[in-house]
């Protein structure tokens, strides 16, 4: 399959386009350009849901704080490869039956990132890979010329589809930050 690139709301039947896909890597990249606060704070994170959309209990926020999902199907890389500013890896075999979509999320964290927006990056893809070869295989489009006040984003969603998985770009943004993420997908805070 060669590199798609996606734009907002476009989606591709990754399982049905790459029989035996096991697994993927969700990489993040930005450039914060010489805002070193923001780009030292900016947070990527998976959100495991079931199918109203909501998290099970916090065990399914996976960031700097929870390397991994109860199961580890769902694990944040320690080192980042290939450009990537962070990565996440999914075993699709390993997510249990009630999860039904994996969201990338990114977020300035609070604290020392405060008054920082998203709107300040200079540039943002997210991008899967298989990690049976590292073979990129598919690419936002950049997703910082739309943003403003943001300081919260959810990136794209890899979801079950028809006994198989998509991968779908969505890029919305949140006034909130992580409040805003944690209220929509039953986050305790």
């Amino acid at each position: 399959m060669p590199v798609a690139q996606l734009k907002r709301g476009a989606n591709v039947a990754l399982t049905r386009e790459i029989p035996g896909l096991t697994g993927l890597v969700l990489g993040v990249h930005w450039d914060a350009g010489r805002e070193t606060v923001l780009d030292q704070n900016l947070v990527f994170a998976a959100v495991l849901c079931d199918s109203r959309g909501r998290v099970r209990s916090d065990a399914d926020f996976v960031f700097f704080n929870q390397l991994s999902s109860p199961e580890l199907s769902v694990q944040q890389l320690e080192r980042a490869l290939g450009g990537d500013d962070e990565q996440i890896e999914i075993d699709l075999r390993g997510v249990p039956p009630e999860i039904d979509r994996v969201v990338a999320v990114l977020y300035v964290n609070d604290g020392p990132g405060a008054r920082r927006t998203l709107g300040q990056l200079r540039s943002l893809t997210v991008r899967l890979l298989n990690p049976a070869d590292n073979t990129e295989l598919i690419r936002s489009e950049d997703l910082a010329p739309a943003l403003r006040e943001e300081t919260a984003l959810v990136l794209g969603e890899v979801y079950r589809h028809d006994g198989g998985w998509k991968f779908r770009v969505i890029g919305d943004g949140y006034a909130k930050g992580i409040a805003g993420i944690a209220a929509d997908y039953g986050m305790p805070l």
